[in-house]
């Protein structure tokens, strides 16, 4: 209600439901179901997630009459386009705001410039310029595209901001196809809720009735509001996905060519240190692989002479070789064995993910693409810290993974894998697995040791995890109640000897 005492034209946020609220009773309606459903399905790289989702409301109306921290304007690069959103925003902010937009000098596609609100009841706005949308430069426009909503996100986690009204950003005019644009904006937010959720509150997709039906039908992708959701939503995502940051994956950027391949060597790793850019996928022909003399880098990192800098790069390229090998390769015959998945979270929040060493048959499968198994479900975890639970439950000496190959996965995976894991839980742990495992985290990988703890029962377990966090294989629960009942009866003989 405004002073005198008529409805307001403005709405408040706060007010609108969630998309976590729409569709709830029957998304929840066979939840049981659903969670048997997901004990024999792979979770999706977008998992349901009810606190992120609780964040997002999906509003059919006009962006500018938002009473939130700050809503976003779509203009061109002089910020004077004259569309819809424009046109509302400008009528109800008042003359100030074109004033202010003089001082900002235009802004560039994919930027995010910030103005006062003025007459709205939004406090911000956050000004931004998609791209004009042609087929052949469609790989410009994705990009652009997600530094128009990453760029408007960081703008507000930088000032504090509490909630964001967006609108669509990539206009009719422009001539973006909505659907394509549509997943970009909610995986970009998606990504940035899950690094950076605890900075803001709300974020609000302000569309038209046209527009609607296109999120009602993607946002389930990337925010699934029951498992039933998720593993349903799951065949219907597309191929590429985004990095950890939503933003998209372009192998053509990361061919490495040298600026100067004829330059003498003693430069080389000079250069190489000042390149800014990771530039990590390397095309298969000779000219596309111009970077520098491998074999000489090899040398210098044997003898100790490459510098650190020059040595996370090598790393980097290195991985993202697999990453992109993990992403393009057919993983299902691995997937089907059900020897990692993702669960629920421990008692610090942080993501659980498990390995049944049981179903790993070392012997029958390509261990290579086992790497490429692990590496493709884990680039996304790993953004955030972390913990693996390891049963080694029944497992055979044909279960067994072998020093050299935990070698190689750890030296292959990226830093953001190490420095976010925060434990192992090694389950059910034998003499010879005890013994293995200290000789392998001492003289074979730095900084683990630590890290690993040895659980003898699940009730342990259970100190740190909570046992509804957690999927078990049944054969894992029988074997932990028939080792307590075992220890139980030679404990209570035991007490009856001495008695």
């Amino acid at each position: 209600m405004d002073p005198l005492g008529a409805p307001s034209q403005f709405v408040d946020v706060d007010t609108l439901p969630s998309w976590s609220d729409s569709c709830e009773d029957e998304l929840n309606s066979s939840d049981a179901e659903a969670e048997k459903l997901q004990e024999d399905a792979i979770r999706s790289p977008f998992p349901y997630n009810k606190d992120i989702n609780g964040k997002v409301v999906l509003w059919k109306g006009d962006v500018a009459i938002l009473n939130c921290t700050a809503i976003v304007n779509t203009s061109n690069e002089s910020l004077t386009d004259k569309n819809p959103v424009s046109e509302s925003i400008f009528m109800l902010a008042g003359p100030d705001l074109k004033e202010d937009l003089q001082k900002l000098k235009g802004c560039r596609t994919g930027e995010a410039k910030l103005t006062k609100g003025f007459n709205l009841a939004a406090r911000f706005i956050i000004h931004t310029v998609g791209p004009k949308y042609k087929s052949r430069y469609r790989t410009a426009a994705e990009s652009s595209l997600y530094s128009c909503y990453r760029n408007v996100l960081q703008l507000a986690k930088e000032q504090s901001m509490s909630s964001v009204g967006f609108c669509v950003i990539n206009s009719a005019k422009r001539g973006y196809p909505l659907e394509d644009a549509t997943h970009i904006a909610l995986r970009t937010v998606r990504r940035f809720l899950e690094i950076h959720g605890e900075n803001i509150e709300k974020v609000v997709f302000a569309v038209s009735e046209l527009e609607q039906a296109t999120y009602q039908k993607l946002l389930p992708l990337y925010f699934p509001r029951s498992l039933k959701e998720e593993s349903r939503s799951l065949p219907h995502l597309p191929t590429d996905i985004g990095n950890a940051e939503g933003e998209p994956v372009v192998p053509e950027r990361q061919i490495r060519i040298s600026e100067k391949p004829g330059a003498p060597e003693d430069h080389q790793e000079e250069e190489d240190e000042g390149l800014r850019v990771d530039l990590s996928f390397i095309g298969s022909h000779a000219f596309a692989r111009m970077e520098g003399d491998i074999d000489k880098q090899r040398r210098l990192i044997l003898q100790g002479q490459l510098s650190e800098a020059a040595l996370q790069k090598q790393h980097q390229r290195n991985y993202n070789r697999w990453l992109c090998q993990a992403r393009s390769e057919d993983l299902s015959d691995i997937a089907s064995l059900k020897a990692l998945y993702q669960t629920g979270v421990d008692n610090c929040g942080r993501t659980v993910m498990v390995v049944v060493g049981r179903n790993i048959p070392v012997t029958l499968i390509d261990m290579d693409k086992a790497l490429l198994y692990f590496i493709h479900v884990m680039d996304h975890i790993a953004v955030k810290e972390y913990v693996l639970v390891y049963f080694h439950t029944l497992t055979s000496e044909y279960n067994h993974l072998d020093s050299d190959f935990l070698k190689k996965l750890y030296d292959v995976v990226d830093i953001k894998y190490k420095r976010n894991l925060k434990a192992v839980y090694f389950v059910h742990p034998t003499f010879r697995s005890k013994v293995s495992t200290w000789f392998f985290t001492t003289f074979s990988v730095s900084g683990l040791k630590d890290k690993i703890h040895h659980v003898d029962s699940l009730h342990q377990l259970f100190s740190t995890i909570s046992p509804e966090q957690i999927d078990f294989p049944p054969f894992v629960l029988e074997y932990d109640a028939r080792v307590r009942s075992t220890s139980f009866s030679f404990t209570w003989c035991c007490t009856l000897t001495v008695m």
